[in-house]
């Protein structure tokens, strides 16, 4: 079977999914076949696999770093909070079923079979496959049924290079205290630690290795720096939202409302990139702003329910004032159904079967069906003609007079809607942001120059960029030892 690594953290968002993305990079651009791994995510983040079936958006990203094409064996087992306590189970690309977390707690033993399964698959034909685990192993009340961690770790027989994050302070206490609480096994599959996000003259913290290495016998792995390049990948789950807020002005403002069950937001990453454009996330609390010009209602895990705290924060108001005056407004997939008049759910498929009038700033109804759209897709614009690729993951069915008049043709049949006069759009595909002409146009219609920018080309460029700095900061011999 091939080398096999797996990053866990010291607690949630220390950096993972970069390191593990960078170390995909590097391990590919010496001519190793890498894999990426993750036995469960939780994210409303998700991508479609190559392979078909959902993983989330972070294996796709590591997938991409790797050069190899994404598998939903990569996360077998992705998780899609519904509500506070609930989420939609995906195994291996398709849905299992949903649950509260208790409820899960209790399943995820039967789920292991699924993550080892899927492990096999994915090291099969790799020389090197590095893992990423979710949370914390520190997270000891949630050790006997953990398949995200140790739970994994031990049972595939993987090692664990755990990372801290300096960044937010407290990083030689969560390594200490991880060592202090974890069982003689578990801390046996310990092979050292990696500092991560660290600013500044690296040798002041020599002493702070010194310490670690004295209370945990664990050998240091590089102290890794803040990478800039990590703004520039596409974001993993709403953890980073907060710090997704784009400063300064723009000669174009759009405003994103942020909605508690707000998904495939990495959809806007390619605006954000853009230089004359400002992406203002508007969070609880807080109006639209009354000066963009453009409102993106983004993704959503659960649209009725969205839709009810969109009303209650008022943004339903500032919508129709938005609109009043002039201002434009996109909606994707549950944004889209979002803009019609009615959102029906039947089945009860996102919880209580419930009627809702919708914005009814599109002509158009929705009903909830209980069979999923997944797939990747090529469409073209109709407004721009266009050439578009991107990936749908939804349920329901929208139709309506304003679907005469589709956004686009996806995979040869119409999707989504314009209104009349051109200004509010709607449409089931995700990605289309990241279409380099697509976007250009889209600019271009609201007076910027549209300069047409590769945005693929700077991910690509963000991850060497990455693999080059752990290459000058991960210490040489163990990476030597990992690489080959």
């Amino acid at each position: 079977m091939a080398r096999a690594i797996m990053l866990q953290g010291t607690g949630s968002d220390v950096g993972k999914t970069v390191l593990v993305a960078g170390l995909c990079r590097l391990a590919a651009n010496r001519g190793l076949t890498v894999r990426p791994f993750k036995p469960q995510n939780m994210s409303n983040n998700a991508a479609v696999a190559d392979d078909g079936g959902e993983i989330g958006r972070a294996q796709w990203l590591q997938a991409l770093a790797a050069r190899t094409p994404s598998s939903v064996h990569m996360n077998p087992v992705l998780l899609k909070p519904q509500s506070e306590n609930g989420s939609q189970i995906i195994v291996q690309g398709r849905v299992f079923g949903q649950a509260k977390a208790r409820d899960y707690q209790r399943l995820k033993p039967q789920l292991l079979g699924a993550v080892l399964e899927s492990f096999e698959k994915v090291a099969a034909d790799a020389d090197l496959v590095i893992v990423e685990g979710a949370g914390s192993p520190a997270e000891i009340n949630l050790r006997a049924a953990d398949i995200a961690n140790m739970g994994f770790a031990t049972r595939a027989g993987v090692p664990v290079v755990l990372v801290g994050d300096i960044d937010r302070g407290g990083v030689i206490a969560s390594l200490v205290g991880t060592h202090a609480i974890l069982d003689d096994g578990d801390r046996a599959m310990v092979a050292g630690y990696i500092i991560n996000k660290f600013r500044g003259d690296v040798s002041l913290f020599d002493d702070g290795i010194c310490a670690i290495e004295g209370f945990t016998g664990w050998p240091c792995f590089g102290v890794v720096p803040w990478l800039p390049g990590a703004a520039r990948l596409p974001a993993e789950d709403s953890v980073v939202l907060e710090r997704l807020a784009k400063g300064g002005t723009g000669a174009l403002k759009i405003a994103v409302p942020v909605l508690p069950r707000i998904a495939n937001f990495d959809d806007l990453d390619p605006l954000r990139s853009e230089p004359d454009v400002e992406l203002v996330f508007v969070r609880s609390g807080a109006r639209l702003p009354a000066d963009a010009s453009l409102v993106i209602l983004p993704g959503s895990k659960s649209t009725i329910s969205d839709l009810a705290d969109l009303r209650a924060e008022g943004w339903d108001r500032d919508l129709q004032a938005h609109v009043r005056h002039g201002g434009r407004v996109i909606g994707i997939c549950g944004g889209y159904q979002m803009l019609g008049r009615t959102v029906r759910d039947p089945l009860g498929i996102e919880g209580k079967p419930l009627e809702t009038p919708g914005l009814a700033l599109l002509d158009v109804e929705t009903e909830m069906a209980p069979e999923k759209t997944v797939r990747n897709s090529h469409a073209r614009s109709t407004e721009y003609d266009a050439s578009l690729a991107g990936y749908q993951i939804h349920l329901g069915i929208t139709r309506g007079p304003d679907c005469i008049r589709p956004s686009a043709i996806v995979d040869g049949a119409p999707d989504g809607a314009l209104s009349a006069d051109g200004r509010i759009m709607g449409t089931y595909l995700h990605g289309l942001f990241g279409s380099d002409a697509y976007r250009a146009l889209l600019l271009q219609s609201f007076g910027l120059s549209g300069e047409r920018r590769n945005y693929r080309e700077s991910v690509e460029q963000a991850l060497d960029e990455i693999a080059s700095e752990l290459e000058k900061h991960l210490d040489a011999r163990w990476l030597a030892g990992l690489l080959g």
